[in-house]
């Protein structure tokens, strides 16, 4: 299956709400800055990633986005700062 990668931001005013968005949204991807997670998705898990945020947010008080990134905008992200693994091309060790 094909896969992209996303940008998934929020902004939730609730703590508990937050929270468990946050726990969720880490077992898609990882956090690039505090309310801004990054993954590397197929078209099966982005969508059982959008039910399971749609069942941790408040849709009247609540905000969510996720912008897919085509690989040309992908390639051209600018990384300024600390650095860190690039979402879905991480090197894992399995022992």
């Amino acid at each position: 299956m094909d896969r992209q990668r996303y940008v998934i931001c929020y902004d939730i005013s609730n703590d508990k709400r937050r929270r468990r968005l946050s726990i969720c949204l880490d077992q898609y991807g990882d956090r690039i800055q505090e309310s801004v997670f990054e993954a590397v998705l197929d078209r099966d898990l982005l969508n059982q990633m959008i039910v399971e945020v749609k069942n941790q947010i408040h849709s009247k008080a609540d905000a969510v986005r996720i912008y897919p990134l085509c690989i040309r905008c992908a390639s051209k992200v600018e990384r300024l700062g600390i650095p860190g693994p690039v979402p879905g091309e991480e090197t894992v060790f399995v022992v």
